[in-house]
């Protein structure tokens, strides 16, 4: 008989998860790296690009850290950079700390000022390399949104940059943090499964191309500079939602770009950044993955399938009726399945210890942004490293090339190569063609 632990006693509080994150020490090694340490008074300096509604859940994090200053904002939308600044200055006049904060419409103006010790990178996907790669350069160091970048091809380009710069990067795949997502790895990793056999790992549908009817473009929004390197589309409201200050109105739905394959990848990378992610962790696949991917609809193949080397299989499968977004593991031993709600286990043995429920915001309810910040600080690895980041999204978009291909790929992980591709359908795929004046 199954047993649950609800979201009444789910695991989240930041003590236990700065505990969960130390338990796995090889993905918190030291990187002492060649950047002087934060600002003469022990502050990180922290600017946002990007400041839409999950910018705001960030803000919400870091702006109340005692070794935090948030300075600066920036944002193609003239009201988001007024909503940002009005919330900062808010924030700081009624604290004893005296702060300035200045807003940007273009990234580059905020990357090039000296005083700023970390970029905090939360814009549509189709920027995300090109902003850390100028962030890198410049010594900043990055707190990068997942998934990590658009393109395999990105990727690999980002991890050179971050490692030629010396400078630290953390990426968003929060739940590495979440001491529930933690225990249900360690039991993963310590056998207590037994031999993992299969992994159902839901997260939804890949992206659609763009269909949404055209809309005057707000005054205060530079169009051309939101598409940026991305192929051109026309305006609609949902890709970049609007908001108001008076009366004060936030974003009423997440940004629709994510849906469509001109400017995301669909559910396959918006929440497999975080599902998929959670199965690469449990089965040791870091910088590694799966060797085929064979796409739903393809004869018999029900859901999209990963094929790894050592016979473990994942689908992108509901593991339950409610469809709810996780991971399932299952060993020849025993099963867990675990979300952001629950963690159900095949065995009491199986479950973790049960604390109060912390609340607010999924970002602020784990230390994740913390341990970004003490990355910074003490110029060691984060919970979630580049090169994390990458491997976890190339399964993402892997999943989409099969996808758009409609047939199975192969794949050699540790070279990033295609196999068997005689038609170099799937090479075409590897990056993406950018607009003119845009070079990776």
């Amino acid at each position: 008989m199954s047993n649950q632990l609800t979201r009444r006693n789910f695991i989240k509080t930041a003590a236990v998860g700065v505990v969960g994150v130390a338990a796995f020490p090889q993905f918190l090694s030291s990187c002492k790296q060649s950047k002087e340490s934060t600002s003469a008074e022990g502050l990180v300096r922290l600017g946002f690009i990007g400041l839409g509604q999950q910018a705001m859940y960030l803000l919400n994090g870091y702006i109340g850290m005692p070794d935090v200053k948030v300075v600066a904002g920036c944002d193609v939308y003239g009201v988001k950079r007024e909503r940002f600044k009005k919330r900062v200055s808010e924030y700081y006049s009624s604290s004893e700390n005296e702060v300035v904060v200045d807003v940007y419409e273009n990234y580059t103006d905020l990357i090039a000022r000296d005083d700023i010790d970390a970029i905090v990178i939360a814009t549509p996907d189709h920027w995300h390399a090109f902003i850390a790669i100028q962030a890198c350069k410049a010594k900043k160091d990055v707190y990068l949104e997942k998934p990590l970048t658009f393109t395999i091809k990105e990727g690999q380009e980002l991890i050179k940059a971050v490692r030629s710069n010396g400078v630290i990067l953390a990426v968003g795949s929060q739940q590495r943090s979440d001491a529930n997502f933690q225990h249900a790895v360690r039991m993963v990793q310590e056998g207590k499964l037994g031999k993992i056999e299969r992994i159902n790992a839901y997260v939804g549908a890949p992206p659609t191309p763009y269909d949404l009817p055209e809309e005057p473009i707000p005054a205060d929004l530079n169009w051309p500079l939101w598409l940026g390197p991305s192929e051109y589309v026309h305006y609609n409201s949902q890709l970049n939602p609007v908001i108001t200050i008076e009366p004060e109105q936030n974003e009423q739905i997440w940004g629709a770009w994510r849906w469509y394959k001109e400017l995301g990848g669909g559910f396959t990378t918006d929440w497999g950044a975080h599902m998929f992610d959670i199965a690469q962790w449990g089965l040791e696949m870091d910088g590694n993955g799966p060797v085929e991917i064979i796409p739903a609809g393809y004869q018999d193949t029900k859901f999209l399938t990963y094929k790894y080397a050592n016979g473990v299989v994942m689908t992108e499968e509901p593991f339950n009726d409610q469809m709810t977004k996780g991971v399932k593991f299952w060993g020849d031993k025993g099963w867990i399945e675990v979300s952001r709600e629950h963690f159900l286990a095949s065995d009491d043995s199986l479950l973790p210890v049960k604390v109060e429920e912390t609340t607010g915001a999924y970002e602020t309810q784990i230390p994740h942004l913390t341990n970004f910040i003490q990355s910074v600080k003490n110029r060691t690895e984060p919970a979630v490293p580049v090169e994390v980041g990458h491997s976890s999204c190339v399964v993402c978009t892997l999943g989409n090339i099969a996808y758009d291909l409609g047939r199975p790929i192969k794949w050699d992980p540790a070279a990033e190569k295609f196999v068997d591709d005689p038609e170099a359908d799937a090479n075409r795929l590897f990056n993406k063609t950018y607009t003119e004046g845009y070079v990776l």
